[in-house]
């Protein structure tokens, strides 16, 4: 199969970020012919003079539509784009120079419609950044899978660093209107319709997220709001690890209210963890205050969706109430 390619990337106010994003597709190491789809979805902030800048050395598209969502602008941008193998990308990553070819060898060996990458923090990312990454990737945490080399058939990719075929986004209509949650929810959906997806390991990007404890809570809060939505949806995908979080959560707390009447057995449980989390982000990023900020990166991100998963569990799942009513910050 002969594969075009275009890159999809829904921007949203955030100029800078997709300058960065441009910069490092000046620098891909690649002869495979690309364009790229950027969709600008209803900003105040548009993106245009940097996009003009950088249409002098790529073949970009660019369009300028009401805002309705990434999801949505994402669909959007593959009903525009020329190509018949679509990667979506968030404007907040950067590419590094082998990512395409990486992407091109992984799909000519074992050819896959759907296909998702690992992220990774750039050494010139904020130790905050790179605290919040290591919560958000590493095996402690999130048992890996955003990276796990085993999740071959049954992986779901992220919308950050995604590819997925023209005929698979054809038939299966792309993604809903949810945010976030919009991407499992379409990999799950994909798997219904007989088609696989797989981790690309080495096709990884350096992913900004967020960039402040007070939008990082906010992010993990709504991942947990989201997830009981997708099992009563699908409810074949339910996983009792995605309690995980909210347990963790309970538990901390009722290891410091035990610790307070003499019971230390519990408290010493957590700590163990935490120090194990500590070595493990002090090996992996080689800095130790990027190491001690992992560990709140760990504490804000499990109490966050912890929090968010419990709560929509409640409303969705015990008193079934409609998603849309009583989250209607998750929908477009």
């Amino acid at each position: 199969m002969h594969l075009q390619f275009s890159f999809i990337i829904p921007v949203y106010n955030r100029p800078d970020e997709i300058k960065e994003l441009l910069q490092s597709f000046e620098a891909l190491n690649t002869s495979v012919p690309y364009e790229i789809v950027i969709v600008e979805d209803g900003s105040s902030i548009p993106s245009n003079e940097i996009i003009e800048t950088y249409s002098k050395t790529l073949n970009i598209s660019y369009y300028f539509k009401e805002n309705s969502g990434p999801g949505d602008s994402r669909n959007y941008g593959m009903k525009k784009a020329k190509g018949n193998y679509f990667v979506i990308l968030d404007s907040d990553c950067i590419l590094p120079e082998n990512y395409l070819d990486e992407v091109v060898k992984s799909l000519q060996d074992d050819y896959v419609d759907c296909f998702g990458g690992p992220d990774a923090a750039h050494p010139l990312f904020s130790n905050l950044q790179k605290a919040i990454n290591f919560s958000m990737t590493s095996f402690i945490t999130t048992g890996g899978i955003r990276g796990n080399k085993k999740s071959v058939d049954t992986f779901q990719p992220r919308s950050f660093n995604m590819g997925i075929s023209k005929e698979a986004f054809e038939k299966s209509g792309g993604f809903g209107k949810i945010h976030p949650g919009e991407d499992p929810d379409l990999s799950i959906r994909l798997w219904d319709l007989g088609f696989k997806t797989k981790l690309i390991p080495e096709a990884k990007v350096f992913h900004k997220r967020r960039i402040s404890w007070k939008k990082f809570y906010k992010q993990v809060y709504k991942f947990g709001l989201v997830r009981p939505i997708l099992n009563a949806w699908h409810p074949k995908t339910k996983k009792i690890t995605y309690w995980f979080p909210t347990f963790f959560s309970l538990g901390l707390l009722m290891a410091l209210v035990l610790y307070f009447f003499s019971v230390k057995f519990f408290i010493l449980l957590y700590i163990l963890y935490f120090v194990l989390a500590f070595i493990m982000a002090l090996v992996t990023n080689k800095n130790i205050t990027v190491a001690l900020l992992s560990i709140v990166a760990i504490v804000v991100q499990f109490f966050g969706y912890g929090y968010g998963f419990l709560k929509s569990t409640l409303a969705v799942g015990v008193l079934k109430k409609d998603p849309k009513q009583v989250f209607p910050e998750l929908f477009f």
